[in-house]
């Protein structure tokens, strides 16, 4: 008799049930989801799981609810191909399949007494959510938080309400940017690096801590910038997350030198990988 093929448990889907899908903006929506079993995983701000939606196919997308909140567990996703699509469009009661938590964290814990400054380009805010509102909820632990938002335009804004509302507390100090200013706009116009001078007001460089996340082209100018204005290249993070396939770093595709996005990061330091992102084609 054949013994039946063991799949190892990390490559095993378990079934989850859509509770609620959230419009965010006109191409992004937000999937609360629960496991049928009952059994629930928050993961760590950072992490990422893989979302299989059924007949079509799976793709990694970050966490981006609150890491204490187990009522359910958030994943903004954008509508840019086949599988996202799919997900983006199942409702209340539908089902899909996740794979993990997988990949590292920020490191938010080792950053106490520090100022913690947040930087998200466009969608990037999604991954960098679970971490802020973490920070929010220890915020004794840190001299001073700043969330610094960057758009391509005031509709393209991810989760403003919840913006006001941080702002509003007081708990952080919120800068927006946008790229192309529209009737109305009274705020801030210009790519985000050239409002960091801002964003570091009052605090010391030296004692500031950077998580940054966005399209890699705006993560590299930001913490070049960071470094020309005195932030440590050892205190400063970014979010990688290209080509992830199998989230256990066997397929390869995700494969960035020595390291592999899925299984080493896809949060990484950025003294680590700043010489690896000056090279073309890498």
């Amino acid at each position: 008799m054949i013994d039946p093929v063991r799949i190892p448990s990390a490559l095993l889907p378990r079934l989850f049930r859509v509770v609620e899908n959230c419009p965010e903006l006109s191409d992004v929506s937000t999937l609360a989801i629960l496991p049928v079993d009952g059994t629930l995983d928050a993961g760590r701000p950072g992490q990422f799981n893989m979302l299989y939606a059924f007949g079509v196919g799976e793709i990694a997308i970050s966490i981006s609810g609150n890491p204490s909140d187990n009522s359910a567990l958030l994943h903004t996703i954008r509508n840019v191909g086949a599988v996202s699509g799919a997900l983006c469009a199942l409702r209340e009661g539908a089902t899909l399949g996740l794979r993990g938590p997988f990949g590292t964290p920020w490191p938010l814990t080792d950053q106490t007494g520090r100022d913690l400054l947040f930087i998200a380009g466009g969608l990037g805010l999604a991954p960098l959510r679970s971490a802020i509102l973490q920070a929010l909820a220890m915020r004794s632990a840190f001299r001073s938080i700043s969330l610094l938002v960057g758009a391509r335009s005031p509709s393209q804004i991810l989760y403003p309400a919840q913006l006001a509302d941080w702002a509003g507390g007081g708990a952080l100090r919120l800068s927006l940017t946008v790229d192309r200013a529209i009737p109305g706009w009274t705020g801030m116009v210009g790519v985000v690096t050239t409002r960091l001078e801002r964003a570091l007001e009052g605090c010391d460089p030296a004692n500031v801590s950077a998580l940054v996340c966005g399209p890699e082209v705006m993560m590299r100018h930001c913490c070049l910038a960071l470094e020309d204005m005195g932030v440590p290249s050892s205190a400063q993070w970014i979010s990688m997350e290209r080509n992830m396939k199998c989230a256990t770093g066997s397929c390869g595709h995700c494969q960035f030198g020595p390291d592999f996005v899925c299984r080493d990061g896809p949060v990484f330091r950025w003294d680590r990988i700043a010489e690896r992102l000056r090279i073309r084609e890498i």
